[in-house]
């Protein structure tokens, strides 16, 4: 008599799905991703996948929370701030934290730039889940050394805005768009130039119009 093949306990089950659903999306994206492609490739069939996650949109929403889910995440960078000795040993030490996240985990990435791209209506949601808080929190960092006087009058979301986007168009040029092929650089070292970049643009005394964003604010989300 032939022995039944052992059951596969539901949370195990959901797991392997998220997984392979997470590879799939970060390599077509939502759009052009099936579920069927994602039964197939966890070896179950359409049905038992729907058991688990009754729309795709349900099973791309736990893919990006898998993806997100650091719950010390904000308290990780509030204690980066509060104890470094100097806004760049802080900036450096964001920028490495995400330079080193991003390489040990690259789908991640790709995961994001596609709903962004796709435009899913999750994108929103994921923005203000997991996006907006780290903006939040380096701006109010930036409002503190505007009050000490050690900056210069910013925006300050618009200004930790632009520092993450720093970051993360340096992986974008080397990682996803070839450019590590042509030239490398060292981690610590570009963490360093990106943060002393910044830093030359906001500290007190660099510009010849304080204040002048205030007559232009920008409305940041």
């Amino acid at each position: 008599m032939t022995a039944r093949p052992a059951r596969v306990p539901s949370t195990d089950r959901r797991q392997q799905i998220i997984r392979a659903a997470m590879e799939l999306f970060a390599k077509k994206g939502f759009q052009g991703t099936t579920t069927r492609e994602i039964a197939t490739r966890t070896q179950m069939n359409e049905a038992i996948l729907f058991r688990h996650f009754p729309h795709k949109d349900d099973l791309y929403w736990a893919v990006i929370e898998a993806k997100c889910r650091r719950p010390r995440g904000p308290r990780e960078l509030r204690q980066t701030l509060k104890k470094a000795a100097t806004p760049r040993d802080a900036l450096v030490a964001i920028a490495e934290d995400i330079l080193r996240r991003n390489a040990e985990d690259p789908t991640r990435h790709r995961l994001f730039l596609f709903s962004a791209l796709e435009n899913h209506q999750l994108t929103h949601r994921f923005f203000r889940s997991y996006i907006a808080q780290y903006y939040d929190i380096l701006a109010e960092y930036i409002r503190e050394q505007i009050r000490q006087g050690k900056f210069r009058r910013v925006e300050p979301r618009l200004a930790a805005r632009c520092f993450f986007a720093m970051v993360s168009h340096h992986y974008q040029v080397q990682e996803l768009f070839g450019g590590k092929r042509y030239q490398k650089f060292d981690m610590r070292g570009a963490c360093e130039t990106m943060a002393d970049i910044w830093l030359e643009g906001v500290r007190a005394g660099k510009s010849r119009h304080p204040g002048r964003h205030s007559k232009n604010q920008s409305r940041c989300i």
